[in-house]
Formats: C-alpha cells, sequence, structure tokens
C-alpha cells in the first residue's frame, strides 16, 4: 500500500503538532511496509534529499504568505499525488477541505484529518473564517473519510454537519528524565515557575494567563515557550510584557531543553481553547505537569473531566484561584503530578494510534470509493 500524506511543512522538519505526527506515523508505518510520501513545503528546505528514513519525500513550491501559504501547497500536492502511483492521501489540512473532489479523477481513496475549529479562530475573521467552515462542510461531503482526534471533535462534526468520523487522537511522548541543569540558560530554577507552551495567537489565551498572573501575589515566575513564524501585532503586544517576572524564550527546538522546562515547572497552564486532542498537553501529561486547563470538552476530555488536572474558567479571577490553591497545598500539588500520567491510555499512544491509521487505510482500500 502507498500513501501520500499532505497538508504539513514536511518531513524531517518537525515545527509542530502535524510535523510531529507525519515523523510519528509515518517512520511507523514504513517499518510496517507501508510506502509513504510526504509532500514538503520546498522553501523550508535547503537540502532535499529523495527519502530520509524510508520515507519518500516530494518538494513543492508554494506562496510564503500567511493565508494562503497552506492553501497552494495543498492543491499543488493534491494535483502530484492524485496522479502519482499512491493508493490513499491522508490530507491533514483543513484547509484542503474544497479539494477533496480532484482524486477522484483518478479514483484515489481520500482521508482527511480535520484537526481544530480553525473557523472559530480570531486569527481567521471575516473572509478567513468562512472559508474555513465552507471548507469543513465540503470535506465532509468529498473525501471518503473523516477523522477527528478527540471524542469531543466527533460529537461538533456530528451536530455542525451531520457527518460521522472515526475518532483516531494524537501520540504522547514517552517519558524521559531530563537533566534540570538545562534550565540554566533560561535563568530559571526548578518549582519556581509556571509554564505555557504554545503558539502566541489569540484562541491559545497567553493573555489572559499573563495578565492574571501578572496581577496576582504569585512570586513565581511564568515562562512563555513559542512563538508565531510571521509579524504579528498580537504576538508583538505579549511581548511587550516580558520582565523579570514574564520570560518569553520563543521556540525551544532542543527536545532534552523542552521536557526539562516541562519536568520541572511548578504547573503547567494550558490555555488552548479550539483544538482537539493537543500536543502540548499531551507532553506536559508525559512529563508529569500538574497541569492547570481551560474548562473545554477538549481539555475536559483529555484530562477525565478534571481527574488529572485542575480547570479554569476564561476569566483572570478563575486563574488567580486555582494559583493560590496551588500556591498554599503542596499535598494537590504532588497528587496531581503523580497521577497524570495515568490519564494516557493507549488511546494517547503511537503505536495504537499508527495501528488505527493503518487500519483504517485498509478498509478504504479495500472499499469502494464514495459517490
Amino acid at each position: 500500500m502507498k500513501v501520500a500524506i499532505i497538508g504539513t511543512r514536511g518531513y524531517p522538519y518537525v515545527y509542530g503538532g502535524f510535523e510531529t505526527f507525519v515523523k510519528e506515523l509515518g517512520e511507523r508505518l514504513v517499518k510496517k511496509d507501508v510506502e509513504v510520501h510526504v509532500y514538503c513545503q520546498a522553501n523550508l528546505f535547503k537540502e532535499k534529499p529523495a527519502m530520509v528514513n524510508g520515507i519518500k519525500l516530494h518538494y513543492i513550491p508554494t506562496v510564503e504568505t500567511k493565508s494562503l501559504n497552506q492553501i497552494i501547497h495543498s492543491f499543488l500536492s493534491i494535483i502530484h499525488a492524485t496522479f502519482s502511483r499512491c493508493d490513499i492521501i491522508l490530507v491533514v489540512n483543513l484547509a484542503a477541505g474544497p479539494m477533496g473532489w480532484i482524486p477522484k479523477i483518478t479514483g484515489k481513496k481520500t482521508m482527511i484529518n480535520v484537526d481544530g475549529l480553525e473557523w472559530l479562530r480570531p486569527k481567521w475573521k471575516g473572509l478567513g473564517a468562512a472559508y474555513f467552515r465552507f471548507a469543513a462542510r465540503l470535506a465532509t461531503k468529498l473525501y471518503d473519510l473523516i477523522i477527528t482526534d478527540a471524542d469531543a471533535m466527533r460529537e461538533v462534526y456530528l451536530k455542525e454537519f451531520k457527518q460521522e468520523s472515526i475518532v483516531i487522537a494524537y501520540g504522547a511522548p514517552p517519558f524521559k528524565k531530563a537533566d534540570p541543569s538545562l534550565l540554566n540558560r533560561f535563568n530559571i530554577i526548578p518549582d519556581e515557575y509556571y509554564l505555557i507552551v504554545g503558539r502566541l495567537i489569540p484562541d491559545n489565551n497567553a493573555d489572559l494567563i499573563i495578565k492574571a498572573y501578572l496581577d496576582s501575589a504569585s512570586e513565581k515566575k511564568l515562562v512563555v515557550v513559542g512563538d508565531v513564524p510571521y509579524r504579528d501585532k498580537y504576538a508583538e503586544d505579549l511581548k511587550k510584557l516580558a520582565g523579570e517576572k514574564v520570560h518569553f524564550i520563543g521556540y525551544v527546538r532542543d527536545s532534552d531543553e523542552l521536557m526539562a522546562l516541562y519536568q520541572n515547572c511548578f504547573c503547567y497552564i494550558h490555555g488552548h481553547k479550539y483544538g482537539g486532542t493537543n500536543p502540548a498537553m499531551l507532553k506536559a501529561m508525559s512529563n508529569n505537569c500538574a497541569i492547570l486547563a481551560l474548562n473545554t470538552s477538549f481539555n475536559r476530555e483529555m484530562l477525565t473531566n478534571g481527574k488529572f488536572g485542575l480547570l479554569f474558567e476564561e476569566s483572570t479571577g478563575s486563574i488567580q484561584e486555582n494559583m493560590k490553591n496551588l500556591e498554599k497545598d503542596e499535598l494537590l500539588i504532588k497528587q496531581l503530578r503523580s497521577t497524570v500520567s495515568s490519564g494516557l491510555t493507549d488511546k494517547y499512544n503511537w503505536d495504537c494510534v499508527t495501528a488505527a491509521y493503518q487500519n483504517a487505510m485498509i478498509e478504504l482500500h479495500n472499499s469502494k470509493s464514495k459517490k
């Protein structure tokens, strides 16, 4: 079986969640004798080998703008894959939702991971939001199989688009003890900082968390990991809040350093609002963090309705109240840290995730295409 994966920046360029997804899934599928083709954004790769770790790579050009980047790249990639020898096209970007008709020209089977609620994200105001809602609706009609990564996201697609999907979650990394001395570069002390990890975009609520923190009585620091790969007023305004208490350290490319940041934080604060199964939260869970997360259906699902982490409402007062309770209750912190990894069931295991994708591909390959 030959599978083409489209919609990420490429491989082995690990930038975010879906690039990690391609690495974890693609490398495992190759070991299961699946021929994997990954479509890469040509401008991001100085060297362009035809194959890495058994994964065959195709470098496709695109327009380097935030609004058109993924749409153009996905369109050109799908055209290429449609006339290739691949059997299955797996798309992992909702921007390609309206393009599901193209592979039908040659009878290719298609599946799409619809990810989060893109049409609700503040960065896609107006026309962008309308496009992503349109793209989601068309994806449910044009692709042979819809994949959601959380039960709560499956419910959204049932309610909004009357479309069933199969749920295959995202995998968590295995725990690997990190050296606390790696924190020295960031001038922070173990257990003396709160941690935020994620892109600096409005729906991740870093502004709300930082404001709540700065107005609190906490003497711990707040460390913010992440940025955006383009000029952005929201991100620039956030960074103006940097100071003795708030540290913006940008992207952390070294996985050992990132794990050290997770493992030694006092508490990880997760403000993501519109995604499904979130990779940053999974890292926090696998690294035994005490977690304080925004109360959404997706975060409740990951934390089993508060069993493996605390939940806050979307207000500074709620964040401050939870911070106060955590700082005065050492036993609560210990309990959260000691139990959180128990929430990582097989649902979040990369081997199980890969098996689920392979089974779905085999079933789709053996079925008739959607009319």
